[in-house]
């Protein structure tokens, strides 16, 4: 009697919500779990902080609002549960171990942006595109300049980490699982780009500007495998772009040290969106990931040699 050779065919079940290669979720569903597990954090720290707090009036970012605070426990809490319980990965493999090369990233991502936004304001200047008016502390003082630029820089690194460890930490590891590398890196920067939808002054331009921008920090986690220098680098946009070159946020107007009007085509400097909807940054991305890559140099060489 001929004996067939055992087959292992996966039910429907398994093809539609299990990995073909592990016994975990497919990365979709894990995706859309994680996203469940924020919504409903979210929702439940909201509504106690509701209770106690205000939100920060006039749209202004002047200190450490709530919101970023219950924000940053809702993205590190649903992460955690879903990189432990849904991936079965530890928090830290998503590029958070700590290194000899921790500090340095941070340092060099967040000084690097300082002069891509250098560049930005010198070529608006040079063109005639802004007015330069004068500095902060000729209105308001030095102290309260001091305390604009560290209320600034707080708020900033609270939402550089939030947003790392959710757009090129969870989403593009998780996408990168389920597709490859080109398709997680422009589905998650398109989701990054569409988290600004709804902020002040957002248009097509805005956001095909923070899709390329997140090509731009996504660059800083390909050349390293870890967060840190990513982080650095969305820090150091949000810090020098609004607080230090007095350029809007995303939308969001902030203190700023260097007080000046832009007035030149929106499309080319970005308007009242800031520079990162208007043609203007791209030079600067170019800049930037030229730098990335200088400074990642040896670290892509020892891990080629490793392969």
């Amino acid at each position: 009697m001929t004996q067939h050779p055992q087959t292992h065919e996966r039910s429907l079940f398994q093809m539609v919500f299990l990995s073909p290669e592990e016994p975990r979720l497919r990365a979709g569903w894990r995706l859309l779990l994680h996203a469940l597990f924020y919504l409903a954090i979210m929702l439940t720290l909201s509504i106690g902080a509701l209770l106690f707090f205000q939100e920060v009036q006039g749209g202004i970012i002047t200190s450490i609002s709530p919101l970023l605070m219950i924000e940053l426990v809702s993205v590190l809490t649903a992460t955690y549960l879903a990189r432990r319980f849904l991936d079965y990965r530890s928090f830290s493999s998503l590029g958070l171990q700590f290194d000899r090369s921790t500090l340095a990233d941070l340092i060099v991502g967040f000084l690097i942006p300082g002069l891509m936004m250098a560049l930005i304001f010198l070529v608006e200047y040079a063109a005639g595109w802004t007015k330069f008016q004068g500095w902060a502390w000729q209105t308001v003082g030095m102290s309260q300049s001091v305390i604009g630029l560290l209320g600034g820089l707080s708020a900033f690194i609270i939402v550089g980490i939030n947003e790392e460890i959710l757009s090129r930490g969870y989403h593009l590891q998780n996408l990168i699982d389920g597709l490859n590398l080109h398709w997680a890196l422009f589905l998650s920067s398109s989701f990054f780009a569409l988290l600004h939808l709804f902020n002040p002054s957002s248009s097509l331009m805005s956001t095909l500007g923070l899709l390329a921008a997140g090509y731009f920090l996504a660059y800083g986690w390909v050349r390293t495998r870890k967060l840190w220098l990513p982080i650095g680098l969305h820090i150091g946009w949000n810090f020098f772009e609004g607080n230090v070159f007095g350029f809007h946020v995303s939308g969001l107007d902030t203190f700023r040290l260097l007080l000046h009007t832009p007035s030149g085509p929106e499309f080319i400097t970005g308007g009242t969106f800031g520079p990162e909807a208007g043609l203007i940054a791209l030079p600067a991305m170019l800049l930037g990931a030229w730098l990335v890559k200088l400074y990642t140099r040896d670290r892509v060489k020892i891990r080629s040699k490793n392969v």
